[in-house]
Formats: structure tokens, sequence, C-alpha cells
């Protein structure tokens, strides 16, 4: 079985049962963000949300850190901050942050994929079996990387420049023969300038150690989660740059940009 018919079929079962949003038991957990990535874009990179208060709204999830700090990284309840070093460490619950996506993770589809994959083709294989590209998909993938590339962002200065040339100069790291994890979330296109539209998805290795930005990765024996939902709350700053940012133009090319 090709790995697009395993999603097709893994959709397909909940659809019919008609748990694909509510299964017994289980509430429709919400997406939760703090700010914009538009605003993220425009070099509003200093938040006053904590991590202890985004802990309250979510065990998983990715975002980043005050002054753009590093890439950050949740699941079950963890929090990690990879630097511009490519190191992992736990976070500061006072940190803040400017920007960042959590939930409460409770997945309804479930794959098990033993054969080598790669990031286009998984991108490609999930868009062609979700139900709807206009509702929100939060993506877990424990699997073993024959290799993966990453990058994190560098901590910066005010004034503060715009993502799109923080990125020119981000450092990248590949990892080789390595297990861990991505976290990760596919948002309509519609949403773009209020998240990436499509897929932002970072990664953290076993050991705890490392990690960063998802750039590209082959993998196999792959675990992949899925939680679906209709459900976004977005909570947007009452001061500072945020007010003053200019957020209602174009910003498509410049997020693919420094996305990617």
């Amino acid at each position: 079985m090709a790995i697009d018919d395993a999603f097709i079929q893994a959709f397909r079962l909940h659809q019919q049962q008609g748990d694909l949003f509510h299964p017994p038991g289980r509430e429709d957990q919400a997406i939760h963000q703090a700010s914009t990535i538009g605003a993220l874009m425009e070099g509003v990179y200093d938040g006053e949300i904590t991590y202890a208060e985004l802990a309250r709204l979510g065990d998983f999830g990715l975002g980043t850190f005050n002054a753009l700090d590093g890439e950050m990284i949740a699941y079950d309840g963890r929090f990690f901050q990879m630097k511009s070093d490519g190191k992992a460490y736990p976070v500061d619950p006072a940190a803040k942050t400017p920007f960042a996506v959590v939930m409460f993770f409770d997945p309804t589809v479930k794959v098990l994929w033993e054969e080598q994959v790669g990031w286009k083709q998984f991108q490609q294989s999930v868009d062609k079996a979700v139900p709807s590209r206009n509702i929100f998909y939060a993506i877990k993938v424990k699997a073993r990387f024959d290799h993966i590339r990453v990058r994190t962002v560098p901590r910066q200065n005010k004034p503060y420049p715009p993502l799109v040339e923080v990125a020119k100069h981000q450092p990248e790291f590949t990892f080789e023969d390595v297990e861990g994890t991505l976290v990760g979330f596919r948002f309509p296109d519609y949403a773009q300038g209020l998240n990436v539209a499509g897929y932002h998805v970072h990664f953290l290795a076993a050991d705890l150690a490392s990690g960063g930005h998802v750039l590209d990765f082959s993998m196999q024996d792959a675990r992949i989660d899925i939680d679906v939902t209709s459900k976004f709350h977005m909570e947007v700053p009452e001061c500072g740059d945020f007010l003053a940012a200019d957020l209602g133009k174009d910003q498509s090319e410049d997020i693919h940009a420094a996305e990617n």
C-alpha cells in the first residue's frame, strides 16, 4: 500500500464512523495562538504571554521566543527551546513569546509507516487524504530519520530587522541516522498571514539535545498521529510594536522565503 492510500484509508475510517471531530468521550480541542506570523514577519519579536501561561492552553505546539531567540517545540507537556547553536534546552516558564501555537493534542487519525518517505512526499500524501483543506490539522510524527535538515533563528537586537532578512543568515543543521519527533500544523490557505498556510513543523531529537524548524528530511519506521479540529482561537497584543505594524500587505512571498 502506498503512503497516500494509507492516509486516505485512515481518514475515511473515522469519517465513516462519524468521529473525525468528536470521537466518543473526546471534546474537540481548540488551537490557541499568540499573535500572528504576519507580525513576526514585520519584526514584532517581543510579546507579553509567558510559557507558564501558554502551557495552560496546550501541551503540544511550536513557536519562538522574545527577541526571536530560537525555535520552540512542545509535546507531552514538555517545552523546549532550540537555539542558534542547534542545541535544545528546557524552557524557563517565565520566558515570553511573540508568537506560538499550542493545543491539547488528542489524535484521531493514526498511521504506521515503515517505508522511507521524504518531506515533500509526506506533505503531498496528507494533502490527498484530508477531508477538507479548510480546517486545521495538528501532526505529530515519531520516526527514524536517515537525514533531517533544520534551521534555527538567532537572537536579535533592536532595532529588529524583518524576519525575511533574519532568514538569510539563519544557521542550518543536518542530522543523520537519528530518531526524533516532529510537531507541527497544517493551516488552510486562507490563514496565510495569521499563520503559515500549509505545513509548519519543528523537530526534536529523541535524546532531547538538538532540533529546529524543519526544511527537509527522509524518514522511515514512522508513527504518525493527526488531530483534526475546526476550532481556532487567537489573541493579539494590546500594546507595543504590534499596534503600529503594517499587517495589511500581502506577505505570502516573504513568508514562503522565511519558512522554507
